[in-house]
C-alpha cells in the first residue's frame, strides 16, 4: 500500500513534479493558438501550416495516449513519466529552433508522443504514491494547480509572443523539464501494476494515429482537389477499418470494443465528440479572430480568453456536486446549448470589437456552459462502465475529445470557405469566421439533443471523479482509476 503522506517533504516534492509535468502539456494546449498569427508571418506559412501546427501534436497525442498509460503501468510509472518529460522538452526545443514550418510541424508531432507518455503518468504517480487517506487531497491540489496553469496559459503565451517571441512558447518547457526530472528521480517512488500482462497493442495505436493523420491531411488539403488528397482520404478510411478489425480480434486490445456495449458509455462519447469538436474549432478560430480581425495584440488576445478558464476552475467542482443531485441529463443538455449561444454571440466580434460589450459576454456564457457541462460529462463516463474499466473509459473519452478537436481544426476552415491566405486579410477571415460559428453552434445543439434523448441517470455506487477542478478547455480531465 502506498504510504507517502501529504504533509511530508516527499509528498510535497511528488506534488511539485507531477504539477510541473502536467503543466507543460496544459500550457502547450492553450498557448499555441495565441501564437499562430506570428508563427505564420515569421515562417511565411499558409493557413494549412497553422492547422498542422495544432494538429500534428494532437494526432500523436490522441493516437498514443492509451498506449502511454499502459506502458507506465507495465514498466514503471516514474520511468515512463520521466521519459515523457525529457521527450516533450527535447521536442519543444526543436519547435523553438525550427527554421521552417515543415520542421515545426514535425517537431510538434514528436511533442505529442512525449505528451502521450507523461500525461497519463502524472495523475497515476499521485495515486500510486500517496496514502489512501491523503490521496483525494493530493489529487485535488494537483488538479487545482493544473487548472491555474491552464488559466494563465493564454496570458503567458500572449506575453511571450508580444515580448521575447513565439519561440519561447516552446522553449519555456526546457527549464520546466530541467527542474522536473531531477525531482522525480530523487523523490518520487517507482510503481507499476503487477496485474498488467499481455502484449502491447502497438499495431492498434499506430493504425489509430495513422487514420487520424491521413484523414486530417485530406481535410486540410482538400481545397487542392489533387489525387494525393483522394488517396489520403481512402487510405485514412482503410486505416480506420483496419484499426477496428485489429481491436476486435486482439486478445488485449488498446480499445476493447466490448466497452461500447454500454449504451450510456456510447451515448456520452457521442456527446463528447460533438462538444469537443465545437470547442476545438472555436478556440482555434477565436484566437485568430481577435488578432487578425479585432486588432488585438497577442497579449490582449491571450488575456481576453481568461474568463472561460477561470470560471471552469472556480466552479467545476460545484457543478459536479449539483449534477450528482439532478442527474447528468439536464447539465449535459443545458451546457451545450449555453455554449452554442456563446458561439452565436461571437458573431458580434468584428473589426475594432470592444472587449467589454462584444467579447466578454460571449466568453462568460461560454465559460458558464462549460462549467455546467464538463464535470458531469466526466462523472457520467466513469459511471457508465464497471469499476474495473473506469480508468480505461476515461482514457477513451479523453482520446475521443482530442480526436474530435483535431478533426474540427482540419475541417472547419474548409466548411467555412476559408482560403489558404485568409488569416492575412481581416475582411476575408471575418467573413469565414461568421460562417464557422453557426456550424460550431449547430454541432453543440446536436450534442444537446443526443444528451436529452440518450443519457440516463447512473446506477448508485458507481465510480466518481477524483479531479474535481478542471481548467483545460480543449479536453475533459483524464482519470486514472487504478489500485496499485
Amino acid at each position: 500500500m502506498p504510504d507517502v503522506r501529504m504533509a511530508s517533504p516527499q509528498g510535497k516534492w511528488i506534488l511539485l513534479t507531477t504539477v510541473l509535468g502536467s503543466s507543460m502539456v496544459l500550457l502547450d494546449s492553450t498557448v499555441v493558438n495565441v501564437a499562430l498569427p506570428r508563427i505564420g508571418r515569421d515562417l511565411d506559412a499558409g493557413l494549412s501550416a497553422l492547422q498542422w501546427t495544432v494538429n500534428a501534436y494532437m494526432v500523436t497525442l490522441a493516437g498514443l495516449i492509451l498506449l502511454g498509460g499502459s506502458l507506465g503501468d507495465r514498466y514503471g510509472r516514474r520511468k515512463v513519466f520521466v521519459i515523457g518529460v525529457v521527450w516533450f522538452a527535447t521536442a519543444s526545443l526543436l519547435c523553438g529552433l525550427a527554421p521552417t514550418s515543415g520542421i515545426l510541424i514535425a517537431a510538434r508531432a514528436l511533442q505529442g508522443v512525449g505528451g502521450a507518455l507523461l500525461t497519463p503518468g502524472s495523475l497515476a504517480l499521485i495515486q500510486a504514491s500517496f496514502h489512501p487517506d491523503d490521496r483525494s487531497r493530493a489529487v485535488g491540489l494537483w488538479s487545482g494547480f493544473g487548472g491555474i496553469g491552464a488559466a494563465v496559459g493564454p496570458f503567458l503565451g500572449g506575453w511571450l509572443v508580444a515580448g521575447p517571441g513565439w519561440r519561447w512558447v516552446f522553449l519555456l518547457n526546457v527549464p520546466l523539464a530541467l527542474l522536473c526530472v531531477p525531482v522525480a528521480l530523487r523523490h518520487v517512488p517507482e510503481s507499476a501494476d503487477e496485474r498488467a500482462h499481455g502484449r502491447f497493442d502497438i499495431l492498434g495505436a499506430v493504425l489509430g494515429a495513422l487514420a487520424l493523420a491521413l484523414v486530417t491531411y485530406a481535410l486540410i488539403e482538400a481545397r487542392a482537389g489533387s489525387l494525393a488528397v483522394t488517396l489520403s482520404a481512402v487510405a485514412g478510411v482503410a486505416a480506420a477499418a483496419a484499426f477496428v478489425y485489429v481491436e476486435r480480434h486482439r486478445p488485449d486490445p488498446m480499445l476493447p470494443p466490448g466497452i461500447f456495449a454500454s449504451r450510456q458509455f456510447t451515448a456520452v462519447n457521442l456527446v463528447t465528440l460533438c462538444v469537443y469538436a465545437a470547442f476545438g474549432g472555436f478556440f482555434f478560430l477565436t484566437a485568430l479572430q481577435l488578432q487578425v480581425v479585432a486588432g488585438y495584440s497577442p497579449l490582449a488576445a491571450g488575456t481576453a480568453l481568461l474568463p472561460t478558464t477561470a470560471l471552469m476552475l472556480l466552479f467545476s467542482s460545484r457543478s459536479g456536486a449539483l449534477a450528482d443531485r439532478t442527474g447528468p441529463r439536464l447539465p449535459l443538455t443545458v451546457g451545450p446549448l449555453l455554449c452554442a449561444a456563446a458561439m452565436l454571440l461571437m458573431l458580434r466580434v468584428g473589426q475594432h470589437a470592444d472587449y467589454l460589450t462584444d467579447v466578454l459576454p460571449a466568453l462568460l456564457v461560454m465559460g458558464t456552459g462549460m462549467v455546467v457541462l464538463v464535470a458531469p460529462l466526466t462523472a457520467t463516463v466513469l459511471a457508465s462502465v464497471d469499476t474495473a474499466r473506469a480508468g480505461l473509459a476515461s482514457g477513451i473519452n479523453n482520446a475521443a475529445a482530442r480526436a474530435a478537436g483535431l478533426m474540427a481544426v482540419a475541417a472547419l476552415p474548409l466548411l467555412a470557405g476559408m482560403g489558404p491566405e485568409a488569416y492575412r486579410s481581416a475582411t476575408a477571415f471575418d467573413a469565414a469566421f461568421d460562417r464557422a460559428m453557426p456550424i460550431c453552434a449547430g454541432v453543440l445543439v446536436l450534442g444537446a439533443v443526443l444528451s436529452a434523448t440518450l443519457v440516463r441517470r447512473p446506477a448508485p455506487g458507481c465510480v466518481r471523479p477524483e479531479c474535481r477542478q478542471h481548467g483545460c478547455v480543449t479536453t475533459p480531465p483524464l482519470e486514472r482509476v487504478s489500485h496499485p
